[in-house]
């Protein structure tokens, strides 16, 4: 993956953006930036990193089996950044499903800052 740009659509190289996150060298820095490496996550099929950093007490809500199945079973396209504030983000991912048809997924995520790191907390879906 090596000077690929990151599925975040920062523009800028995996290695220097969300792979950071992804490969557990740095903690991300804010809300945005957890969220934009959990879209990189789905993107990498990296459902280890999506439940680290789901809130300890969410976890039993997820799957990692059924995060993998739902990750690898589309192919992400684009992450559009709506809005955000210290604690949400408001965004929609674009992706192909497993018939090839085009699909949005609408979340109001809320995340949460506890012990030096940032977590997903819950979200609002469309």
């Amino acid at each position: 993956m090596e000077n690929k740009k990151c599925f975040c659509d920062t523009g800028l190289p995996f290695e220097s953006c969300c792979g950071l996150y992804l490969n557990g060298s740095q903690k991300a820095p804010s809300a945005l930036s957890l969220m934009r490496s959990r879209y990189s996550a789905y993107a990498t099929h990296n459902a280890d990193y999506l439940m680290e950093t789901t809130y300890v007490s969410e976890r039993k809500y997820y799957s990692k089996p059924e995060i993998l199945r739902w990750a690898v079973s589309n192919k992400w396209e684009k992450l559009e950044i709506l809005s955000f504030t210290e604690n949400t983000v408001e965004f929609k991912a674009y992706f192909l499903d497993s018939d090839n048809k085009p699909q949005t997924h609408y979340e109001f995520s809320a995340f949460k800052f506890e012990n030096g790191a940032w977590y997903y907390l819950d979200g609002k879906f469309e």
